[in-house]
């Protein structure tokens, strides 16, 4: 029986808020929108919502209280926010101690103990992929193009290289060709790595020829899936190809993917492959 109570969505930045909602509403469940002021797209204006500053955390539960919800998601990108230019509301101050120390580490920990926070109060924190299970990598190649051997030793690097990154909270995404690993994912995001790349290969400093390297995405061990993610769309893609990349990688069933016709349809234009590797498979 489909649940009819609302899901609450706090919303981050890009295509994956309103995919959700999309999702959830054709499954005949109904979803409201805790939109973050200065983050989230007006997507989800479309839906039943209400606009929260990221420091209010006791106008999001007054929200979804009022909403009825139960059960919420935290999905979208999101800038890891400045403690002390952030401006709390009293919900927030009353768990401001528990917050200064949840900022004593990576960003998987901050997320972790933030859906603690929220668990505490009597909401469930759902994961996307239980809600829109759509959403996950599918196994094996997308479009027409697929990994080398090379390219598939490049991935065995990368993967070993994220689990052990991963009891240091960092390096969800790396960039690697001919077995170097050349940007490793942090703060400033897939996007801005991808950036850093093409700026590195623009300069020079970064000497590939065109259609070297490749995108490695996956989840560090431990990490919370349910509130992070590993995730592309076609700004991935587009993105990649502007570092000069040859393709994209991810583990399947344990990456979101958002708009997967899109994905495809830029992924074969800009000739990149796109893969979504199968557990034990590299």
């Amino acid at each position: 029986m489909t649940d009819t109570t609302p899901l609450g969505i706090i919303a981050g930045a890009g295509a994956f808020p309103p995919a959700l909602a999309r999702a959830a509403t054709a499954q005949g469940r109904p979803v409201f929108g805790l939109l973050l002021k200065g983050i989230a797209g007006r997507e989800l204006e479309a839906y039943p919502h209400a606009w929260v500053g990221i420091g209010r955390f006791g106008a999001i539960l007054k929200a979804a209280r009022k909403a009825g919800c139960r059960d919420l998601v935290l999905i979208g990108s999101l800038v890891r926010p400045n403690l002390w230019t952030t401006v709390p509301d009293i919900g927030a101050l009353k768990v401001l101690p528990d917050v200064v120390r949840l900022y004593r580490g990576g960003d998987d920990h901050l997320l972790r103990g933030i859906a603690g926070l929220f668990e505490r109060e009597g909401f469930q924190l759902l994961a996307a992929q239980d809600v829109a299970p759509e959403l996950l990598m599918p196994a094996g190649v997308l479009g027409r193009l697929a990994p080398t051997e090379a390219d598939r030793a490049d991935i065995a690097v990368a993967l070993a290289a994220i689990a052990a990154l991963g009891p240091y909270d960092v390096g969800q995404g790396m960039v690697i060709g001919g077995r170097r690993i050349v940007a490793v994912e942090g703060a400033e995001g897939t996007d801005g790595m991808l950036d850093h790349c093409r700026h590195m290969r623009e300069s020079g400093r970064l000497k590939w020829p065109p259609g070297t390297g490749l995108i490695v995405k996956a989840p560090k061990p431990g990490q919370d899936r349910r509130i992070d993610m590993p995730a592309i769309g076609p700004a991935t893609i587009e993105k990649a190809a502007a570092a000069g990349l040859r393709g994209v990688a991810v583990p399947a069933g344990s990456a979101l993917v958002v708009d997967m016709e899109e994905v495809v349809r830029r992924a074969d234009a800009l000739g990149l492959f796109v893969v979504g590797l199968e557990a034990g498979v590299k």
